[in-house]
């Protein structure tokens, strides 16, 4: 259980690592339509998943991959989702909202917990409910100072909380249920792209070297969310929740340090608090780690 849980770690932060140094590589395309880089976005990830599926040898799984209408219902709400939240998340790169849509990835942890707690039955400690009231108060403060209703935020945190709960509730292979679930939206890609966008601007706005970047859009797209689902196999969703603060801290420091977005007082005051309630949770992770690992030579 303890190899596990450290593999799961180690997934889960590979995933929220790559996520939050992903607006470096939207904000290139920033010419280039929200819906359109979408398009690309799935095209290429089904590109990159049909060769990892061909070179692990996983076709009989993905025949197989769909036992029941339960699993096929699933399947295609994570294929929605998760469509839904790279569109939403793109705009906001490209329109200079790189902070709000980091905003609704601090709300997505206190989902997480939320949904881990009350729909899938998991428990905190008194510590760990500490860190998530501090969590809840410094992400509240941040909502309150945008003066308006932050529906990125909230559609990003409800759209990713709503998918991770979806893949933990059914058990699919990571690599065939992405796959499925790209192949799911690749009609309506295909079909943005070449009628109701003409081709798209890509070809008109973009270098030789830009288009070719575009085209790995597949591998920065589909390897975090292998490695997301790799992690929630492994690690209870409330703990899931706690490393996703890496994504929107690494985002929110690109916004304010490479794209010159504002970065508050206030801003600042609730990025202590919640980088407090992750310090203290992370505290109480260890310590309970180490109850575990000494729990065997105690009996012995």
């Amino acid at each position: 259980m303890s190899s596990l849980m450290n593999l799961g770690h180690l997934y889960a932060l590979l995933a929220y690592v790559m996520w939050g140094i992903l607006p470096l590589y939207w904000k290139v395309y920033e010419d280039v339509g929200a819906g359109e880089i979408l398009a690309h976005r799935i095209i290429w990830s089904v590109v990159f998943v049909m060769v990892l599926i061909a070179v692990t040898r996983r076709w009989g799984l993905l025949k197989q991959g769909l036992p029941d209408a339960k699993s096929r219902w699933a399947v295609m709400m994570c294929s929605i989702l998760i469509s839904l939240n790279w569109l939403i998340y793109i705009w906001a790169v490209n329109n200079g909202q790189i902070l709000q849509a980091s905003l609704g990835y601090y709300i997505n942890p206190l989902v997480n917990v939320f949904v881990g707690v009350f729909l899938l039955g998991e428990r905190l400690s008194k510590w760990q409910g500490a860190a998530i009231v501090l969590a809840g108060i410094g992400v509240l403060i941040m909502t309150v100072s945008y003066g308006e209703f932050p529906w990125v935020a909230i559609t990003l945190a409800l759209s990713f909380s709503i998918y991770g709960y979806t893949k933990k509730k059914v058990q699919v292979d990571p690599m065939v249920g992405l796959s499925l679930e790209t192949v799911i939206v690749l009609p309506f890609a295909l079909f943005y792209l070449f009628f109701f966008a003409q081709g798209g601007q890509a070809l008109s706005v973009l270098s030789g070297w830009e288009l070719a970047g575009l085209t790995l859009s597949g591998v920065a797209t589909a390897l975090p969310l292998l490695f997301f689902a790799e992690g929630v196999k492994r690690l209870p969703f409330t703990v899931i929740g706690f490393i996703q603060y890496l994504s929107p801290t690494i985002s929110l420091l690109i916004g304010v340090l490479a794209f010159g977005e504002d970065f508050t007082v206030v801003e600042m005051t609730s990025f202590g608090l919640i980088w407090s309630a992750l310090v203290l949770y992370s505290l109480q992770m260890v310590k309970k780690q180490k109850t575990v690992e000494i729990q065997p030579n105690v009996s012995s």
